[in-house]
């Protein structure tokens, strides 16, 4: 299913008229040079698993010195992710929210401490921005809330700080826990540590230079709903889909889909993020393109997986079909890339779904895709 992206969200604490008017200390100013806070990120230890976001002191420096000194002194440890959005935002680093007895108050504490820096950067996927007290531009301070989508309506308005590079479907995760009167989260998210470190060196994407012989010996298990299916591959046939196939299901581009399509005694296919459970993370979107056709005359015959595409040859992506049946009109016009070797009772269990035209009626989901190498 498709989920409606928040494009405005109302980051405040308390109203205004629950405030009281508070002395303004000095504004921060950044303890580091530029060149300190350059190529850094933080590690955000949580209750619900562990993210990671580049600090940006180009955009945002008092920002992004005064996270970095918090984080340096523990001062994070302990807050809570008090207010969610569904797939919208999470916001967090509250120092009040370290007492469970002083729920009401969260979103109010660590204000007025740095004025605002407004910077060209966007409000995408990911971007950490400073929270805000209503009509008072230079509050920025403790707390800091996370886009779980793209969030254009905030850009020019709130000092964006960092954006997250590892670990977005874990922000997701937090964004959906249960929320009540004004968002507030009713679970219990908790920030553990928040680490400062370097920036590590680019990591080589999986299968970016592995041969046809290391391709072949891989093995993929689609774990359905209704069983688990495992299949193997013809690199010697399609080595570019079968690769792209490969990095796609280790990210996880494939996990927790539909199987949107049925047709009796011919196909079943899924794989397409338009049928996607939850959002897919900016850096499984970077994965998907569109492929060259490695059409064959390999027999589309019952087990065999396929790149399902449009009018144009070159448009296949991320969706796939499996023959549940005789499918020898494709034979040369679809890029035939692997096998099922197990599960071929699951498949044919699939086919046989009743179905609203080529739609299950009953939903079919591909929890997560394996690969054994």
């Amino acid at each position: 299913m498709l989920f409606v992206l928040i494009t405005l969200v109302v980051l405040s604490g308390a109203s205004t008229s629950q405030q009281k008017p508070v002395a303004r200390p000095s504004a921060f100013t950044s303890p580091y040079s530029l060149a300190e806070m350059t190529g850094k990120q933080a590690v955000v230890e949580t209750t619900k698993g562990t993210f990671i976001f580049e600090l940006l002191p180009k955009s945002a420096p008092n920002h992004v010195g005064f996270f970095m000194k918090q984080a340096r002194d523990g001062a994070f440890a302990g807050t809570t992710f008090h207010r969610v959005i569904k797939y919208g935002i999470i916001q967090g680093g509250d120092p009040l929210s370290k007492d469970p007895a002083k729920t009401a108050q969260y979103g109010t504490g660590g204000m007025n401490l740095i004025k605002r820096e407004l910077s060209q950067e966007t409000h995408s996927l990911g971007t950490v921005s400073a929270v805000l007290a209503p009509g008072m531009p230079d509050s920025g301070g403790w707390q800091f809330f996370i886009c779980a989508s793209p969030q254009p309506a905030l850009d020019g308005q709130y000092s964006v700080f960092g954006r997250v590079v590892d670990g977005l479907e874990v922000v997701q995760a937090i964004s959906t826990i249960d929320a009540g009167a004004n968002d507030m989260a009713t679970e219990r998210v908790v920030i553990s540590s928040v680490t400062i470190r370097e920036t590590p060196p680019p990591v080589k994407a999986p299968f970016v230079d592995a041969t046809v012989e290391e391709m072949a010996r891989a093995r993929a298990v689609l774990d359905t709903t209704a069983g688990e299916i495992e299949v193997e591959f013809f690199p010697d046939r399609a080595p570019e889909t079968v690769r792209n196939f490969l990095q796609l299901a280790v990210a996880g581009v494939f996990d927790d889909t539909l199987v949107h399509r049925v047709v009796p005694n011919f196909v079943i296919q899924t794989g397409s993020p338009t049928y996607r459970q939850s959002p897919l993370t900016a850096k499984q979107s970077a994965l998907i393109h569109n492929l060259a056709p490695e059409f064959t005359n390999t027999p589309n015959v019952p087990g065999i997986l396929s790149m399902a595409r449009g009018k144009d040859p070159d448009s296949a992506t991320t969706s796939f079909f499996i023959c549940t049946g005789e499918c020898r009109g494709l034979d040369n016009q679809y890029a035939v890339f692997g096998l099922v070797v197990r599960g071929m009772d699951v498949m044919m269990a699939i086919a046989a779904v009743p179905v609203d035209g080529e739609t299950p009626k009953t939903p079919v989901l591909v929890r997560k895709v394996l690969v054994n190498r």
